[in-house]
């Protein structure tokens, strides 16, 4: 689960056998319990129906889909799920990720979860454009 700028709000491994439509059921009860702010969710048409349904009457979650266009085909770049496909690829870059190395799921979450950490702390402490640099002798000098 990432937010509208791409940096992960939570990482939660499944087994592979398990559906997404499934895993999103805790992944939104969550969600809820740790951003009770958040009241949009954009996701792919796996999560419509029921699931949005339910996360609309349970827990005050609307969910929005986002499908393809009719007669496309190829890689088309959909709006917001872009976001998703281009954190996964910015923590794609951490080497651990190349192989799943992991026997239990819990495993599989921390190498993420570090990636994740890695990827918002560099983000976070980088210089905007408008931003001057951080000058820490000077910060040093006022403490």
């Amino acid at each position: 689960m990432v937010d509208t700028r791409g940096l992960p709000l939570m990482v939660i491994v499944t087994p592979a056998d398990l559906h997404d439509s499934q895993a999103a059921k805790e992944v939104l009860f969550r969600l809820r319990l740790m951003h009770p702010e958040i009241t949009i969710v954009w996701a792919d048409r796996a999560y419509a129906g029921k699931l949005a349904t339910r996360a609309k009457k349970h827990l005050n979650l609307t969910i929005k889909t986002v499908a393809r266009p009719k007669d496309s085909s190829g890689f088309i770049l959909l709006p917001r799920r872009w976001a998703v496909e281009r954190s996964l690829a910015w923590m794609m870059d951490a080497r651990r990720h190349a192989r799943d190395y992991e026997r239990l799921i819990q495993h599989s979450e921390t190498p993420i979860t570090r990636a994740a950490i890695t990827l918002m702390t560099r983000r976070l402490t980088r210089p905007g454009k408008n931003t001057p640099p951080l000058d820490l002798a000077a910060l040093s000098q006022r403490a």
